[in-house]
């Protein structure tokens, strides 16, 4: 008895300590990186005031070089030439140090790497602001940012000051707002869907691959149920897919439609929104929305339906993502489109 109850007492002891020592080892992680962030910053701050920017400044190819050969001899490799000129990349882009002492103590230099080398400013915010909000690894900040998110999130077609407050409110309440939720297009690749597919084929390949679509929809979605049955009357409805959105503090069902997008699909999924809202929406929550996944769709027939008004988006959904430079261009004409659409109802 009296070794059952030794056994028992260190085991809990066991437990509690090496609890200790898994927090205590992660916040050395995160300061010792947090340090790191910070040093190399500073470098970039002196290589960028002190040699680049001097009466020497013609000479600050081939001193960054000769300083990185003593650095390398004696601290290692950490000091290259390529990751001197990225430390002054990184103080460049990232001037003030008040707001670089927090991101610091969130981010991973090799984040950073990646942040820097965004040009437009407002886009930097947004995928610092996400990959910070969702705990993104640099894989899928890379994976983001490769598969154009910020142009397929439905902030980007938004007036500047709209996207600025969206992401403060995101990054001081953590609140998120149904534009920086929706996309347009998702991006469904990883689904593997063959030449010919149903719906049904889609349903079942997303349950299948569930983590996947789950990161393009966002880490905060979680999966409640498919084919959920609603009653209405005496007559049975079945919602493809149903979620919850933590941040957003709702029910997000998902529509999915082998073909193009059609007028009678509102009325259908307003419907199903109506019931949820009766039925299933809980105290303090938000109202439920839907997404309409289809094949195709024509923006100005959804203008002219006013779905958005209905906390409907469609969107559509493409099976392989398209040459970058293609796909590219046609998401920048579509926030073109977008924002002059904003702009003229403003003077209406």
């Amino acid at each position: 008895m009296s070794n059952l109850i030794n056994n028992e007492t260190i085991n809990i002891l066991y437990k509690e300590i090496a609890k200790v020592i898994d927090n205590s080892k992660r916040n050395i992680v995160a300061a010792v990186n947090s340090e790191m962030v910070i040093l190399y910053w500073n470098i970039g701050k002196i290589i960028k005031t002190e040699i680049l920017q001097s009466e020497k400044a013609e000479y600050g190819k081939s001193v960054i070089s000769d300083l990185s050969k003593d650095l390398t001899k004696e601290y290692g490799k950490g000091y290259s030439q390529r990751n001197l000129f990225n430390m002054v990349k990184f103080f460049e882009t990232f001037q003030d140090e008040q707001i670089l002492q927090t991101l610091s103590a969130k981010l991973s230099w090799s984040h950073f790497v990646k942040l820097f080398y965004i040009d437009d400013d407002l886009k930097r915010d947004f995928y610092t602001t996400m990959c910070i909000n969702e705990h993104w690894s640099v894989r899928t900040l890379t994976d983001r940012i490769n598969s154009m998110l910020y142009e397929r999130t439905a902030i980007s077609k938004k007036p500047e000051l709209t996207i600025r407050n969206d992401l403060k409110q995101l990054n001081d309440k953590n609140k998120m707002t149904t534009d920086l939720f929706f996309r347009d297009p998702y991006v469904l690749d990883f689904l593997q869907l063959q030449d010919t597919y149903s719906e049904k084929d889609i349903e079942n390949a997303i349950l299948a691959d569930l983590e996947k679509f789950i990161l393009e929809m966002g880490r905060d979605f979680a999966f409640l149920g498919r084919q959920v049955r609603i009653t209405v009357g005496n007559k049975d409805y079945y919602i493809d897919l149903l979620f919850y959105h933590r941040k957003l503090r709702r029910l997000v069902l998902i529509e999915l439609k082998l073909g193009e997008f059609l007028p009678e699909h509102k009325g259908q999924v307003e419907l199903y929104l109506r019931w949820l809202q009766k039925n299933e929406m809980n105290e303090g929550e938000e109202p439920p929305i839907a997404i309409i996944l289809c094949a195709s769709k024509n923006d100005e027939e959804i203008e002219l339906l006013e779905v958005d008004k209905s906390g409907i988006h469609v969107g559509q959904y493409l099976t392989q993502l398209p040459p970058k430079e293609l796909f590219q261009e046609k998401l920048h004409k579509a926030i073109e489109r977008a924002r002059d659409s904003l702009a003229s109802r403003e003077i209406e």
